[in-house]
């Protein structure tokens, strides 16, 4: 599932890549990569575009390629 919001061309599978991961949380993958469950749920949803440094430590949590985790989709 790709998720994206309307405002931002970058759309992500992190719910899917959580799910995939032994259902992990929210919570659990925020306290990983050093940020909130507030931020981590704002960045799942699209409403939040995470800095570049952010998304390749997502990327890395789930052992993927970034662009196996954000897709840039412009409008």
């Amino acid at each position: 599932m790709v998720t994206k919001s309307k405002g931002t061309a970058i759309c992500n599978n992190i719910r899917r890549l959580r799910f995939d991961a032994g259902e992990m949380s929210q919570a659990a993958l925020a306290a990983k990569i050093g940020v909130t469950r507030q931020t981590l749920i704002a960045i799942e949803a699209a409403k939040y575009s995470p800095t570049l440094e952010l998304a390749f430590k997502i990327a890395l949590v789930f052992d993927k390629p970034i662009d196996a985790v954000f897709e840039y989709k412009p409008s």
